[in-house]
């Protein structure tokens, strides 16, 4: 597996990206989903990257700037077929890499509350992450869960 900068040009791309977004509005009312667009995931405070076998899309992961010291994971996702082969493990290793080697004290993320959402959870807190309140513009929401991790 090799994780990769990505331009978001790529059809399996936004395939993987529209599928992750469709999965957020199943679980969560559209007022409560904050997965990112293709446009949104271009911008310059956002790194997205994708984890390939050959030309095989594995899955995704975008980190976002919120300021000098403190990123925000955005859209990770496994694609269907590479669930459980460790691809969320390999994306979120090569995010606090990327996030320490950035200099950042923190890194953060929000994800859904539900049951759909619990192999996130685990994985996160697997790693150290810890729930905590709502951060940069997010607003308490019974749909989101937060999550930071001291880096």
């Amino acid at each position: 597996m090799r994780i990769i900068a990505d331009d978001l040009t790529g059809a399996d791309v936004v395939a993987l990206l529209d599928e992750h977004l469709q999965c957020m509005i199943r679980h969560s009312p559209a007022e409560s989903v904050h997965a990112l667009d293709l446009p949104a995931l271009r911008a310059p405070d956002i790194t997205f990257w994708t984890a390939r076998q050959g030309t095989k899309l594995l899955g995704c992961a975008a980190l976002k700037e919120l300021d000098a010291r403190h990123g925000e994971i955005k859209s990770m996702r496994t694609a269907r077929a590479h669930l459980g082969k460790g691809v969320a493990t390999a994306l979120l290793a090569h995010l606090i890499k990327e996030s320490i080697r950035r200099s950042y004290l923190r890194l953060s993320l929000e994800t859904g509350s539900g049951s759909a959402f619990e192999p996130a959870h685990a994985l996160y807190r697997k790693f150290g992450f810890v729930y905590c309140g709502p951060f940069g513009e997010y607003r308490e929401d019974p749909f989101s869960r937060f999550m930071t991790l001291k880096l």
